[in-house]
């Protein structure tokens, strides 16, 4: 199993950052332009990523002001596991994204960078919507 992880610090509470993440309609504006035909609901997600695959996604569990955990749905290219943790640091919320894939060599090759990434990108995008 690969992780790939990015941790950032932002200045808003830890309420507002986990009702943000907590609903799955929010977490378009954190894709890259990479990611296409996006649809989705407060639980629920799928979409295109450009010239490689259409995936869906289902928030498996919400633990309040603390973690949000999602799955892939369907038939993904691989299997992936998303978590938000989240905690409280003073008048900042302290947020980890981590992208959990298992990956073949010759995936994890390929594939590696483009999810660290994707890690950076959203939390470093979820900054700069909450501020």
């Amino acid at each position: 199993m690969a992780t790939f992880e990015s941790k950032i610090n932002i200045n808003s509470s830890l309420t507002d950052v986990y009702q943000f993440l907590a609903d799955f309609n929010n977490h378009q504006q954190l894709m890259p332009d990479s990611v296409l035909d996006w649809t989705s609901t407060a639980d629920e997600a799928s979409f295109n990523i450009q010239n490689m695959t259409y995936l869906s996604l289902k928030i498996a569990e919400r633990v309040e002001n603390s973690s949000i955990n999602i799955i892939a749905t369907g038939k993904p290219p691989f299997a992936v596991q998303l978590k938000w943790n989240l905690t409280a640091n003073g008048d900042t919320t302290a947020v980890t994204f981590t992208i959990h894939a298992e990956l073949n060599m010759m995936m994890k090759m390929m594939a590696s960078g483009p999810l660290q990434k994707l890690a950076e990108h959203e939390v470093n995008t979820l900054k700069k919507v909450l501020v």
